[in-house]
């Protein structure tokens, strides 16, 4: 259900509200796009991410896990932020055995969730996990999600873009740059071009400086889509906000509030900056590379030799699944699709 007409309502009478405030709205608000009964990110739903594809994702992320434990010397506890129907962590706690939470807002997420770490271990924030001991935080696609303030470059310099009304619909106006947005901008913007736009990430710096804070050993693994500031400066010119529904490129943002998933490119660079600041050791590296490293190209080579075994003398039937579960290895190293996603690993 569209909340344009409701949130046309709330700014003719208040006025412009900032773009991150909307956004907000449009996702998590009443009515948002997140808090319905339905799960988004699955076959049936808006968007597939890298664990719907297929197990071996979390299988993969379970010898990441494992690889930590010899590292920390104990099972850390796993949480995963952002946990959508639990098939992460369903194929990773097949590799690793270990105490599992699933953060989650979503209703019907939570209620998936449930069925694989137990309905005490899903909570809808962080505050509800407990972080003593070495401890695994996963987001897979979630900082995307984050609201995000916009940011364009004039011949005066930067303006943001709130949303206005303009007679029924919504529409962007120029507003003067707030001190928050203006550190961000200038410090991870990159040499944007005049009338080139930016997703100042504010709110999802500002949730990573308070994860990295509640953990005392252990490990954060973001994976996303997105790149380093230098690197998206190519993207600038009309920015990388977009909208997905039905798994395809949604209309404007502005369209149906509600309706569509609202996303923007991870600017790996601000995040990397936070680690260093607060002592962490990082790496960012592409999901191909990331995925190989754990195992998973291995795992394609073995699937593709059992393939041409069963080819040649099998079960039919045996055959397709075992292509299938190749194919799926395949995408998720694709290096112009999921596999040129990036992953940033956090340690202390």
């Amino acid at each position: 259900m569209t909340i344009r007409p409701e949130l046309v309502e709330v700014i003719t009478r208040t006025g412009p509200i900032p773009f991150e405030e909307f956004q907000e709205r449009a996702l998590y608000g009443s009515g948002g796009f997140f808090v319905g009964d339905a799960l988004r990110s699955v076959k049936a739903g808006d968007f597939l991410t890298s664990p719907e594809v297929s197990p071996l994702f979390g299988e993969t992320l379970g010898a990441f896990v494992a690889a930590e434990a010899d590292r920390l010397g104990a099972v850390p506890r796993v949480v995963e932020v952002g946990a959508g129907s639990g098939s992460l962590l369903k194929a990773l706690l097949e590799v690793i055995p270990a105490e599992a939470w699933a953060v989650e807002i979503s209703m019907a997420a939570q209620i998936a969730s449930s069925y694989v770490v137990g309905e005490d271990r899903v909570v809808p924030s962080l505050d509800d996990v407990p972080f003593d001991g070495p401890t695994v935080v996963i987001a897979n696609e979630l900082l995307d999600n984050f609201p995000v303030a916009l940011a364009v470059r004039t011949d005066s310099g930067w303006e943001e873009r709130w949303i206005g009304v303009d007679g029924k619909d919504l529409c962007l106006v120029a507003a003067p740059l707030r001190d928050e947005v203006a550190d961000w901008v200038n410090r991870f913007g990159g040499d944007v071009p005049l009338g080139g736009m930016v997703e100042a990430h504010v709110l999802g710096d500002a949730w990573f400086r308070e994860l990295l804070g509640r953990i005392e050993t252990g490990a954060v693994c973001i994976i996303d889509y997105g790149d380093t500031a230098e690197a998206l400066v190519p993207r600038r010119s009309f920015g990388t906000l977009r909208t997905y529904r039905s798994h395809h490129r949604g209309p404007d943002p502005l369209a149906f509030p509600g309706e569509t998933d609202i996303t923007a490119d991870v600017n790996f660079s601000s995040l990397l900056a936070l680690c260093s600041e607060l002592g962490w050791e990082s790496t960012l590296e592409r999901q191909e590379d990331f995925l190989t490293r754990f195992g998973l190209r291995a795992k394609l080579s073995e699937l593709r030799q059992e393939e041409l075994a069963l080819a040649r003398d099998g079960d039919p039937m045996q055959r397709l699944i075992v292509r299938s579960r190749k194919n799926e290895a395949e995408t998720l190293l694709q290096s112009r699709g999921l596999g040129d996603f990036r992953v940033l690993v956090a340690r202390r």
